[in-house]
């Protein structure tokens, strides 16, 4: 657990904290379409985060404020041969909650992410945003990431072509 921006505490994701984390990813126009937000959650979010957390080339961060979780994402290490075999980190699902947006919480969750793959030897850090997201783009490009690659999907089940046209 690690402390960084006044009143934020950095740390791994627990089991306790899915309910949490599915809420931030159902908080979006997107989101609403893809996630299925119920109480109880569906047993695969906790069969998803179970595998997440037993695979030690991905971390599923939070950021809490106090007690409660207000931002979340999932760093994946990829070993590649490209680039003189070098360890690549991956950001997906980045979310905060509604009530921190704009309060710099998201720019201190993915820089903290950034640190804990150069850490872990990463030598570059890539993310993809679904492109009608245009204030993720700007907020990405803030924080220095470029559009250097074009990003392509393809979804391999109807359940998933329906709601993934995103990321």
């Amino acid at each position: 657990m690690t402390e960084n921006m006044v009143g934020l505490t950095f740390r791994e994701a627990t089991r306790a904290d899915v309910p949490a984390i599915v809420a931030m990813l159902a908080d979006d126009m997107l989101g609403r379409q893809r996630e299925r937000l119920a109480d109880p959650l569906p047993d695969s979010y906790y069969t998803a985060f179970d595998a997440i957390a037993a695979d030690p080339n991905n971390v599923l961060l939070v950021v809490c404020r106090g007690h409660d979780v207000v931002g979340t994402l999932q760093l994946t290490l990829t070993p590649s041969l490209s680039h003189r075999g070098s360890l690549r980190g991956t950001i997906e699902s980045v979310r905060t909650t509604s009530a921190v947006r704009g309060q710099g919480v998201g720019s201190a969750l993915v820089r903290y992410a950034i640190e804990a793959a150069r850490q872990r030897g990463c030598a570059m850090v890539q993310l993809s945003s679904d492109k009608r997201r245009g204030d993720a783009k700007r907020f990405y490009e803030r924080l220095g990431f470029r559009a250097s690659h074009e990003g392509m999907k393809l979804a391999l089940d109807e359940q998933t072509r329906r709601t993934s046209d995103g990321d």
